[in-house]
């Protein structure tokens, strides 16, 4: 079975109508089932969020938005429903959603994807308790695929074996062991900086192997309300889940629930530095921000990239292998 031409975005409607990518389509499926089976059986609830929005639907990096004219109005295609789900945590204690999350990458590499689908959930709970969720639902998805796709699983190349270590308990480190693990290698890097895919998957390599969490990164990396660690107010309580072959598959956080902290960190984030220089207003961000001031919950969440969980679990080198349509600048279907 030749799976390196499912990298291709060309005949695209052929390369999915062949054998590798029903089986593929399989596996998925079974993925996906079991993410809503841990959030059925864990008492997270399903809620809607909207997919055009102001720029309160965007991540870290602005300058990826795809721009939509509404009547008017300027509006875009989301990223995230993050802050539209903490807008429930008042009234539910666990709520969770999956959206198309599109983000204009010009870059046209084996990572990134234009649109992807993001499953997300917020709870109301602390660190400890989020990273347990995150586990518990990458777990099940993996402990799905297991039991329902299993041939589907061997025909593609991977097995039983191969997918262990995903139920074993997933190993730990803060950004700064993570920065001494690096140190003296050829990928070292310092304090403050960012980490590649090489680093992450250096780094799941030199802990054994497993999914691995990288905690507590410098505030000023991170999105402007995750909640800055009451300890060591330089980081953030913060974990991205890192799995071997994909890289980062899941970002996650406490949320701030100190307001005035929460509004001075929006302020002084490079993102709102680059929003209020194209006219953008603090006002955009008025409905979240009287949200906090009225409702100061400690609460949680995540967003799992549905596609590199499946890239990881499958195999593959690259997440186009493991997506029906993977929209990148050079293609449209």
């Amino acid at each position: 079975m030749e799976l390196e031409t499912l990298k291709s975005t060309d005949g695209r409607f052929g390369l999915i109508n062949g054998t590798a990518f029903e089986a593929i389509d399989r596996v998925n499926d079974a993925l996906y089932w079991g993410a809503l089976d841990y959030f059925r059986g864990n008492g997270f609830m399903w809620v809607d969020v909207p997919t055009l929005t102001r720029v309160t639907g965007a991540c870290e990096n602005v300058d990826t938005l795809y721009s939509v004219d509404h009547f008017g109005r300027n509006a875009y295609l989301a990223q995230t429903g993050q802050l539209y789900l903490e807008a429930k945590i008042p009234r539910h204690e666990k709520v969770w959603t999956v959206i198309t999350s599109s983000r204009a990458e010009a870059k046209v590499d084996a990572r990134h994807l234009n649109q992807f689908q993001l499953l997300e959930f917020e709870h109301r709970g602390g660190f400890e308790s989020l990273l347990n969720h995150v586990e518990g639902t990458v777990k099940a998805m993996v402990a799905g695929a297991v039991a329902n796709a299993p041939g589907e699983l061997a025909l593609l190349g991977r097995s039983p074996a191969d997918l262990a270590e995903y139920l074993k308990p997933f190993n730990r480190i803060s950004y700064a062991e993570a920065i001494g693990l690096l140190e003296g290698t050829p990928l070292e890097v310092g304090w403050g900086s960012d980490l590649k895919h090489s680093h992450e998957l250096r780094l799941v390599a030199a802990t054994g192997g497993r999914p691995l969490f990288i905690t507590h990164f410098p505030k000023a990396i991170k999105f402007f309300n995750m909640r800055v660690n009451r300890s060591d107010d330089s980081v953030v309580n913060s974990a991205d889940l890192i799995l071997p072959h994909s890289g980062e598959a899941v970002g996650s956080a406490e949320r701030e629930d100190d307001y005035a902290l929460l509004k001075e960190r929006l302020l002084a984030s490079s993102m709102y530095s680059i929003l209020s220089k194209r006219g953008v207003a603090l006002s955009e961000f008025e409905d979240y921000l009287s949200l906090v001031r009225d409702n100061p919950i400690l609460h949680s969440g995540c967003g799992i990239g549905f596609p590199r969980v499946s890239q990881s679990v499958l195999g593959f080198s690259d997440i186009r292998q493991a997506t029906s349509y993977p929209l990148n600048a050079e293609t449209l279907y």
